[in-house]
């Protein structure tokens, strides 16, 4: 939905299984129809989708691209941004660090991204424009620091460069400006804001510049602004919680990189602090959260920085002391506590207090993945979720 006639708010469907199209389409039948009511009844409401490489491979398939952009017309859907991170199923079996395979080092992720460029380009209505999400080139823990990290994050930026031609190429073709929206996580080569500025001002603006300066005929900062154009940040609230940084702090550094926002992704992460010197209370409700599909990197701000444990099970193996730990866990937006637990929404409506003075981004997504693997007790039927944290978005983003 269009609010405030600047930003766009939706939820991301990978909330919904869908490892293949039809079973994508049927949630999609199953759930957005009393979704909208709730929310834009009078009015069209914005999806942000999510497509496996197997459900966009088969959405590629004859009439059926066009045949799903008519239906979402009739229904007065519209899509504005896609989740091109996970490449292959992403509920029902162990996720975990395979959320990054294929990484920005394969032909398989750039193919797979191009590919739902190409689909966005027909499903984004005339005059708006259209991004997708990808992952921090790749995961942490499969390279050692060094020169090895260095080629690697070499390698994903010579990838995302070429990328960024193509769009090119399809804003000059179409007029549709679509753009990559990079987003770090806890653990991925990028995390952080500062592996942000090191990834664009190392290796993606190096490589990129001549590439696009040779391939389009233009001058180095003609094509230094083409690139900054096309890959863009996306800025999950989760995870720059988990980094202990502030929407501030952040977008300032952003802005004098002259690095874009492509997206927001509206998350709430774990705060774990103990109550009333409570520490093996609040443990013991955080085991509940520890669960076999995905990641759920821990953090701790400390006097060195940032520490980070891999996954739950190793925190909850030796926690030792502290005053705060935030865990990769995207909860409902809509609640702060969970008993023991409290959620840091404060970091959201730090964000969108933000952006009410400094619209730097247009596109809103809530992404709560892990509806399915939610410790009994904290769900509701799927469609009134997602209504209620839209609902809340949206009273959030009003003045």
């Amino acid at each position: 939905m269009l609010l405030r006639e600047h930003f766009h708010t939706t939820y991301c469907t990978n909330v919904h299984p869908g490892a293949d199209w039809e079973s994508t389409f049927r949630a999609l039948e199953n759930h957005l129809g009393s979704i909208r009511s709730s929310l834009a009844p009078k009015g069209a409401f914005g999806l942000g989708l999510r497509l496996s490489d197997q459900a966009s491979r088969e959405l590629g398939e004859g009439k059926r691209l066009e045949g799903f952009r008519d239906w979402l017309e009739a229904q007065q859907l519209y899509v504005f941004t896609m989740n091109g991170f996970p490449f292959g199923n992403f509920h029902g079996e162990r996720v975990k660090d395979q959320v990054h395979q294929p990484d920005w080092t394969t032909l398989a992720r750039k193919e797979y991204t191009l590919r739902l460029f190409r689909q966005l380009e027909v499903l984004l209505p005339a005059g708006l424009d259209g991004g997708i999400s990808t992952s921090p080139v790749s995961y942490r823990h499969w390279h050692p620091e060094g020169p090895a990290r260095d080629a690697i994050l070499r390698k994903g930026a010579q990838a995302m460069a070429e990328v960024a031609l193509e769009l090119a190429r399809t804003e000059a073709r179409s007029g549709k400006y679509l753009h990559l929206d990079i987003e770090p996580e806890p653990d991925g080569l990028l995390e952080n804001s500062a592996d942000v500025l090191r990834f664009f001002g190392e290796f993606l603006l190096p490589i990129g510049e001549p590439l696009l300066s040779e391939q389009l005929g233009i001058d180095l900062p003609a094509a230094r602004k083409v690139v900054l154009r096309h890959l863009t940040l996306c800025y999950d609230i989760c995870h720059f919680a988990l980094a202990f940084e502030s929407p501030e702090e952040v977008f300032a550094r952003m802005a004098a990189a002259g690095i874009r926002t492509g997206k927001i992704q509206v998350s709430a992460a774990l705060r774990i602090r103990p109550q009333n010197g409570n520490r093996e209370g609040v443990l013991q409700a955080l085991r509940a959260f520890d669960e076999p599909v995905y990641l759920h990197q821990v953090t701790t701000k400390t006097v060195q920085g940032v520490h980070t444990w891999p996954d739950l099970p190793q925190l909850l193996e030796n926690p030792g002391e502290f005053e705060e730990l935030r865990a990769h866990y995207h909860v409902p937006i809509f609640t702060e506590r969970y008993g023991l637990l409290e959620a840091t929404q404060q970091e959201i409506l730090e964000v969108l207090e933000y952006l009410k003075r400094h619209p730097v981004c247009n596109h809103l997504e809530v992404e709560t993945y892990t509806w399915e693997v939610l410790p009994p007790g904290l769900k509701e039927a799927l469609p009134a979720s997602i209504s209620r944290e839209l609902a809340w978005l949206q009273k959030h983003l009003e003045l």
